[in-house]
């Protein structure tokens, strides 16, 4: 009898050992910092024991050397690093890139060894010098858009060097490896196009997939932004569109499915219906939903602007196909994530033995629990609670 509780009390503890090995990565976009007329969260406003990783957005390159973007980034790198003092297990990264940025100075940079070779040095002092625990590269299209099919190659010799780089230093100042992570896309054409997988997998700390824009306002209709399953109605193309089929086709080409972080978005696409009649998954649909009072993007809303929605009398629906719920108004119309998808898809990337979940971005959640009624930050919460993430605070 002993024996038999001895082994279901070591089943437990390697049970619970195993459910804590999930990451959650957070980024953190300053973007609303920089507009007079939006009060938007600010580094010392997170909670540190949310996350494993909080990864900060964006950093930039000028002549191949990494740079920041804003002047008061300065205060915004001290303040986010400073949260480790309150969670001893956390990490923070920078990341680079970003869509918006363009692949010139990427396309520049990985030209040459010697271009490469500059900007490596730049980033491991940056790194150092202002408190961050890695790099997360987020060169979203290598070798396509704007980058030479040459760059496809280029893009994985660049992450073998880092590599290299990162543990040479370490070996020199017995500080802890810096990490080197990279965002990525889920399209087939770009994975085709720009990455090779295995090797990428192996050089590569972690790999975000960016689960998420798979359905907007440029395609003329109705979709969900991150779906779980594909719709019953799509076929071709449309039917990769979703959480499953990309992350099962990054493992099939060879990524380690402990390294793959699934994307999980704390935002939803937004459409004006052409009829608004016709309310389902697939309705016409003429252009992009209308700012929101914070976010002000045309076609977008922060989770916290998509809760005013619904408490102002939208009409919710569970799309149970795809496992995300989507709501109405009027002609206007969201496919978004809520509380009961994110814990769905948490179960499914645990049953799937995929490394963990990154949510973009901690600044879209409703960081103040004013919004929602769900309490502060409850979509990050929910991954939390669903990966069992443990947190230490000093």
């Amino acid at each position: 009898m002993l024996k038999l509780v001895l082994i279901i009390g070591l089943n437990l503890l390697l049970n619970a050992h195993l459910d804590s090995a999930y990451q959650l990565m957070c980024y953190f976009n300053n973007w609303a910092q920089y507009q007079s007329d939006v009060q938007g969260i600010k580094p010392d406003d997170i909670d540190p024991c949310l996350c494993t990783h909080l990864i900060y957005s964006f950093a930039g390159i000028w002549k191949n050397n990494i740079t920041m973007t804003k002047k008061k980034a300065l205060d915004d790198y001290k303040d986010f690093n400073n949260l480790k003092k309150r969670n001893n297990h956390l990490k923070t990264l920078l990341s680079l890139g970003c869509w918006n940025f363009g692949a010139a100075p990427f396309v520049t940079m990985v030209t040459t060894p010697e271009s490469r070779q500059s900007f490596v040095t730049s980033v491991i002092k940056f790194l150092r010098k202002y408190g961050f625990d890695g790099l997360n590269l987020f060169w979203q299209y290598p070798g396509c858009h704007g980058s030479p099919p040459r760059d496809k190659h280029l893009f994985t010799v660049l992450i073998q060097e880092i590599r290299k780089a990162f543990e040479e230093e370490v070996s020199k100042n017995k500080k802890p490896r810096l990490l080197v992570t990279a965002a990525v896309d889920g399209a087939i054409s770009t994975i085709k196009s720009g990455h090779e997988v295995p090797q990428l997998s192996q050089s590569l700390d972690y790999i975000q997939v960016m689960t998420y824009d798979l359905h907007g306002a440029w395609e003329g209709y109705t979709g969900e932004n991150s779906p779980l399953y594909k719709s019953p109605t799509e076929t071709g193309i449309k039917a990769f569109h979703n959480i499953k089929y990309i992350m099962d086709n990054w493992k099939s080409k060879g990524a380690a499915p402990e390294k793959l972080i699934v994307g999980f978005p704390a935002y939803g696409h937004t459409f004006i219906l052409s009829d608004s009649s016709k309310t389902g998954i697939g309705a016409p649909s003429n252009r992009g939903g209308h700012p929101g009072p914070y976010t002000k993007k045309t076609g977008l809303w922060a989770y916290y602007e998509i809760c005013t929605f619904l408490n102002n009398g939208a009409t919710q629906v569970w799309n149970a196909a795809q496992q995300v719920p989507y709501a109405y108004h009027g002609n206007e119309w969201v496919g978004y994530d809520n509380i009961k998808s994110f814990h769905i898809k948490a179960q499914w990337l645990k049953n799937n033995s995929f490394g963990g979940a990154m949510i973009w971005a901690i600044d879209m959640d409703d960081f103040t629990g004013s919004f929602c009624g769900q309490g502060i930050f409850p979509l990050t919460s929910t991954l939390k609670k669903a990966l069992k993430v443990h947190s230490a605070s000093k």
